[in-house]
């Protein structure tokens, strides 16, 4: 049995042939702070400007939002995750990015044509201070297509939602109410996807963190079921690692 990373942590990971024609993202980080969005869901954890990617050789790639002029979207995110998210065999960078009058999105960076870009991304929320907490970027229903998830509005709407790829770009397959993997304040994300021999399962708080989900995506549908671990991060590791 085998657990899956638990993506909102991660912020680089390797890749093969980066020093090959095709540069490949290797990691990848935010910097530079920013005043200019003060929502602070993340407690102590400010809004960032600038993504920056390295490939395998250590070339730099950067993208600063503020290029954009006033107005700018901001990065409202724990860290960016390093992650191959469309299913094209090569890494690409997967972040939470806030609009300052129409809230969060899940954008995905790419690198094309030698500069890293925003290659796709689900809409806005729809108004300021609104936010979404990625779970999973994974073939959660195993049918050879990437699925990216989140929790839309974590303290609000509490919803799963679910989007895959299909001509165009990305789409909503799935949602579900009632659960949550973040509270107001915190510098973490909880949760997050597992594979203990059965296939992925994603690992989420009921809506009033009284515990534990299971939730499973399958013929285009989610299903829930009640776990015993708490809902506490000792509870969610042990989830995540298939502990009984």
């Amino acid at each position: 049995m085998r657990a899956l990373a638990v993506i909102t942590f991660v912020v680089a990971a390797g890749c093969a042939n980066a020093d090959g024609p095709e540069p490949q993202i290797a990691s990848a980080k935010f910097s530079a702070d920013l005043d200019v969005y003060p929502h602070r869901i993340m407690g102590e954890i400010r809004e960032k400007a600038v993504l920056e990617a390295r490939d395998g050789a250590g070339r730099l790639y950067r993208v600063d939002l503020r290029d954009a002029g006033p107005g700018h979207n901001v990065f409202e995110d724990i860290a960016p995750r390093v992650v191959d998210a469309d299913g094209d065999g090569r890494p690409d960078i997967v972040v939470v990015e806030s609009s300052q009058t129409e809230g969060g999105q899940l954008a995905i960076y790419s690198l094309r044509n030698g500069d890293l870009v925003k290659s796709a991304a689900t809409p806005h929320i729809g108004t300021r201070f609104r936010w979404l907490a990625p779970v999973a970027i994974a073939d959660l229903d195993e049918n050879g297509t990437v699925d990216l998830a989140y929790v839309d509005r974590p303290h609000l709407a509490k919803t799963l939602r679910v989007w895959s790829w299909a001509s165009g770009g990305l789409t909503e397959v799935a949602n579900l109410q009632g659960v949550t993997n973040h509270r107001i304040g915190e510098d973490f994300i909880s949760g997050g996807v597992r594979d203990c021999g059965d296939g992925p399962e994603m690992i989420l708080a009921e809506a009033n963190w009284s515990g534990t989900v299971g939730i499973r995506f399958s013929g285009g549908t989610l299903t829930r079921r009640a776990l015993t671990y708490p809902a506490t991060q000792k509870g969610f590791e042990d989830a995540l690692s298939c502990s009984e």
